[in-house]
């Protein structure tokens, strides 16, 4: 792990304008670490890069410019990791497009876990989330460290089920790691920051902007050996982290979904194109290799009902209906039918969704 001396020139050269991963890389195979890069002439750096950059680099490192960021390293749980350091994580490594150095807030001995990710829609149901983290504490227990992105819905389910197990969590962000986005996630930021890792390419300060989002995709799927895919529009960002897996030889998975519901059409076009559907923690366990015999109360995707108003839960089902489709079904009155879904509802059995739609969520 590098200290600042070696970290200041790391960084510098990142915060040069025009100066990408590629650019980065192929510095450092020429010239070996970056205090070597800056110790190059003019004429030595322009035969390997832009003359800007190599002016840029000529210069020297500005210091004052990296302030906050000295600050920010020199607190407690604060890293650099660079693709010098033993503690970059292998899987990364081995992508196409590794960065150069990762910022990390937490538990540097998560970076070397085997994981798998979990992604799936910032909108999702409270069944969907309900699974994320049911999942991801039966994975985690079994050894392997949950990667998500922080983002509501599943995300932020699958780092709280994470947490729950015995490997825990890292949450790869699309910002600097001064800011939380989104700013709900505050508090599970905390947590992962204490008993998990959150980590991010992007500098300090560096705010919300939507084009960071799918340039960190990659690094969740580039740190796992899977992503499971649970409830995704077909336009959904987690397909892009899906096509980055299947682009980098790790596995797919996704968990199938009502063919009436746009949070499955995702999950089912992956399924299509040959990702593996799973129906339960067990199936992915024995997917990735693992004997572990699942928990029964943590499966996730067959809940049971054994209240007594089953017979009515198991007409509204998982999929979203509206009153008027549950009188219909149940030949009960609007008045009963509304009477039974707040009972439900106040009993967390049933969830109330946009639109006047409902949900059985247990």
């Amino acid at each position: 792990m590098v200290d600042w001396d070696e970290a200041r020139y790391w960084l510098a050269l990142s915060s040069i304008p025009g100066l990408g991963g590629e650019t980065y890389r192929r510095l450092l195979t020429v010239f070996g670490p970056p205090q070597n890069i800056y110790s190059a002439s003019m004429a030595q750096l322009s035969a390997v890069c832009d003359s800007k950059i190599a002016h840029a680099i000529v210069a020297g490192v500005d210091d004052k410019a990296l302030i906050t960021t000295q600050k920010w390293f020199a607190e407690a749980g604060n890293h650099v990791v660079t693709l010098a350091d033993p503690e970059y994580p292998q899987n990364l490594l081995e992508t196409p497009d590794p960065p150069p150095f990762l910022y990390v807030k937490g538990r540097l001995d998560l970076l070397q876990q085997p994981a798998l990710a979990i992604v799936g829609s910032r909108r999702a149901t409270p069944q969907g989330e309900k699974d994320a983290a049911a999942f991801a504490h039966v994975i985690s227990d079994a050894g392997f460290t949950i990667i998500s992105g922080m983002a509501l819905g599943i995300d932020a389910a699958a780092h709280r089920g994470g947490l729950k197990g015995t490997a825990s969590t890292i949450a790869v962000v699309g910002t600097g790691l001064d800011i939380v986005y989104p700013a709900r996630n505050r508090d599970l930021a905390h947590v992962l920051a204490q008993q998990g890792a959150i980590i991010s390419e992007f500098a300090l300060g560096t705010p919300s902007m939507a084009q960071n989002f799918p340039r960190r995709n990659r690094i969740i799927s580039g740190l796992s050996r899977g992503v499971l895919v649970i409830e995704a529009a077909l336009r959904s960002g987690s397909l892009i982290t899906a096509r980055l897996a299947g682009e980098q030889g790790r596995e797919v998975f996704a968990i199938p979904g009502s063919i009436h519901s746009p949070l499955s059409k995702g999950c089912h076009q992956l399924i299509k194109q040959g990702a593996k559907l799973v129906e339960s923690a067990q199936d992915l366990l024995e997917e990735l290799g693992l004997n572990t015999q699942v928990n029964p109360g943590l499966q996730a995707v067959q809940p049971t009902d054994k209240t007594e108003h089953s017979e009515f839960k198991q007409q509204l089902g998982h999929t979203p209906c509206g009153i008027d489709t549950l009188v219909t079904r149940t030949g009960l009155t609007a008045e009963r039918v509304c009477a039974i879904l707040l009972e439900l509802e106040i009993n967390g059995q049933v969830a109330s969704l946009p639109g006047g739609f409902y949900q059985a969520i247990n």
